[in-house]
């Protein structure tokens, strides 16, 4: 396998298990990762938050890990890299309203480049106005934002996964295996099952 460069864009509060299990797992798969945050540098953290699933109407939230970055926002070159993922949890809701994060997830759109994103990166998919005429699937609460962006939502069960073209999406870190299985796929030129248990 060639060693193929994905960008990570992540924040403070992106849910713990959406950031450190992809971002751990494509290393060890020999992939090149640089995760990423606007304002920060490599070598500063982000908070993590944990989302669960332990019987409420939503998911509950508690304090993950400080997760370290690997490279500066502001030094990446987004045509440098194959592919681009995006985790979940509260940070795609803030980082959608920075102008050069768009323009980087437009970017991967734009040039037919894998893109994974999970959970609440969909926020980021919808602000970018990338995801039209597009099947996507997303947390459950997101839905309204899917639709709105003009995409079909993936209404697939929580370990599920879901590839149209070069976008590969999941709803939580329940669909580890799927998704990331899509991803790779993806990045590897093969196709993927449309969606996979």
């Amino acid at each position: 396998m060639s060693a193929k460069k994905i960008l990570m864009i992540t924040g403070d509060f992106t849910e713990d298990y959406e950031t450190m299990v992809p971002f751990q797992a494509l290393l060890a798969m020999g992939y090149d990762v640089d995760a990423v945050c606007p304002g920060k540098k490599a070598g500063e953290t982000v908070a993590t938050s944990i989302h669960d699933f332990e019987g409420d109407q939503t998911y509950t939230e508690k304090r993950g890990h400080n997760f370290t970055l690997n490279a500066s926002f502001a030094d990446v070159s987004v045509e440098d890299y194959d592919a681009l993922l995006i985790p979940g949890g509260r940070a795609p809701e803030y980082l959608r309203l920075d102008d050069k994060v768009i323009a980087a997830v437009r970017h991967f759109f734009d040039a037919n480049k894998p893109v994974a994103a999970i959970c609440h990166g969909a926020q980021l998919l919808s602000a970018a106005r990338v995801i039209e005429g597009r099947t996507v699937s997303a947390y459950p609460a997101c839905r309204p934002e899917v639709e709105l962006a003009g995409a079909t939502y993936a209404d697939i069960a929580i370990d599920g996964a879901v590839t149209d073209g070069n976008l590969v999406t999941a709803p939580a870190w329940p669909a580890h295996p799927a998704w990331l299985k899509q991803f790779v796929a993806a990045l590897e030129g093969r196709v993927a099952a449309d969606i996979a248990a």
